[in-house]
């Protein structure tokens, strides 16, 4: 856990995560860093943000008026802790601010297809990796990763 994020600090809150791209069930990512770990996973959408290809792996950027397709994940009793700091290591995020980072964790509201919203924990692009994506990256059409254009679209 960052130093950011242990109990007791301002930044620490236990709550889901909404994941899009790896993470998701069927995915590769899934499976190693989910399974067995989970108590709930739910279908919901975030608002204001579009996806971006990465190198086997999307990115979420913030931008209004769009959504992107996902799960509300939330962690299995007991199991939390740990959770947040293998995704915090597989998303190369090393805590608030941090220059180094390849997304930034972050608490947005997620949307459940019953139209309620939840705060969840959501790995979006660093600022920098943003920046480039909205020079240079490729948009996924329709923000949903299981439902990407080319040769190996997942389920």
């Amino acid at each position: 856990m960052t130093s950011a994020d242990r109990p007791g600090s301002g930044a620490f809150e236990v709550l889901p995560f909404f994941v899009y791209g790896t993470l998701r069930p069927g995915e590769v990512n899934h499976d190693l860093f989910l399974r067995g770990r989970t108590a709930v996973e739910e279908p919901a959408l975030l608002p204001d943000a579009v996806l971006y290809e990465g190198p086997g792996y999307p990115y979420a950027v913030e931008r209004p008026g769009s959504a992107i397709a996902g799960e509300l994940i939330t962690a299995a009793p007991g199991a939390y802790a740990d959770l947040l700091v293998a995704l915090d290591l597989l998303e190369e995020y090393a805590g608030p601010e941090r220059s180094d980072n390849v997304y930034d964790r972050v608490a947005r509201e997620a949307v459940r297809p019953d139209g309620s919203r939840v705060r969840a924990w959501v790995y979006v692009a660093a600022a920098p990796v943003a920046r480039r994506l909205a020079r240079t990256g490729t948009e996924i059409p329709g923000g949903d990763w299981h439902h990407r254009p080319g040769p190996n679209p997942g389920p």
